[in-house]
């Protein structure tokens, strides 16, 4: 089914969490995408094309370990024809705190409860806040992140409450938002998150059915000397699961 039959998760100014649900329509707008290069950036970025949206892809480079994750952001967004593709400098290991930017050992051991050292202090609420600082600056109102809810680390940016309280934010906090408030409605910024509430697996099938080479993506936190996947962290751990729940092969290149 077309994505944009299909109902998804978006938010926009004042919606409640039961009254996020939409249809999104193919509108011709553009949309500001944020592309880091993984499995799930890479089909939010494929369903905001087939939506009929003109894609514009913002990838951080905040000198993470898995730099390997840009090359793969290049390919995807060169594939998905974007209009522009924007690489945005912003060193992270300047703050560190997390494995992924600091001298810290990425977890080997599995999935657990805990949110794990990989997380990186509020990254989803930086990357979103200059995702929509570009959207304003191009007269967007609509951006694409691939979080996910289900099969996930447990970080607290990826969470639907997160994602409702952007919106509520993008809309107080911009020019286009004060602009929509005098007007006492009408056009605003909209956070659309389709892969929320999908497992991996459903992500996985999402690839195939809209013709993406999940080979484009990269997932693993700790890339090897020799450019295979650890096979390890909590990230290929929950890719591997989901191609296998999908019944499909993953091109990745596994040390273990």
């Amino acid at each position: 089914m077309a994505f944009a039959q299909q109902w998804r998760w978006s938010f926009g100014a004042n919606d409640g969490m039961g009254a996020g649900m939409e249809t999104v329509k193919d509108t011709g707008r553009n949309a500001v995408v944020l592309l880091s290069g993984g499995l799930d950036s890479m089909v939010a970025a494929g369903l905001a094309r087939e939506a009929g949206y003109t894609v514009y892809a913002l990838t951080v480079d905040y000198n993470q370990r898995h730099r390997r994750e840009l090359d793969s952001a290049r390919h995807i967004a060169a594939h998905l024809g974007a209009k522009r593709h924007v690489i945005l400098p912003l060193d992270l290991r300047q703050f560190g705190g997390s494995a992924l930017t600091d001298d810290i050992a990425v977890p080997k051991s599995g999935v657990g409860d805990d949110i794990p050292v990989t997380y990186v202090p509020a990254r989803n609420l930086v990357f979103l806040s200059l995702t929509l600082a570009w959207a304003e600056a191009l007269g967007a109102l609509d951006i694409f992140i691939g979080v996910n809810a289900l099969d996930y680390s447990g970080y607290p940016d990826c969470r639907p409450e997160f994602i409702a309280g952007f919106a509520d934010l993008a809309n107080l906090a911009t020019k286009t938002g004060d602009a929509y408030a005098k007007q006492g409605g009408g056009h605003h910024f909209a956070i659309h998150a389709p892969l929320q509430f999908m497992g991996k697996a459903e992500i996985v099938r999402e690839a195939a059915r809209l013709g993406l080479d999940p080979g484009m993506s990269w997932s693993c936190y700790d890339p090897q000397p020799n450019g295979s996947a650890c096979g390890l962290c909590d990230s290929c751990r929950l890719r591997q699961a989901g191609f296998a729940e999908a019944g499909m092969s993953d091109p990745t290149v596994y040390a273990a």
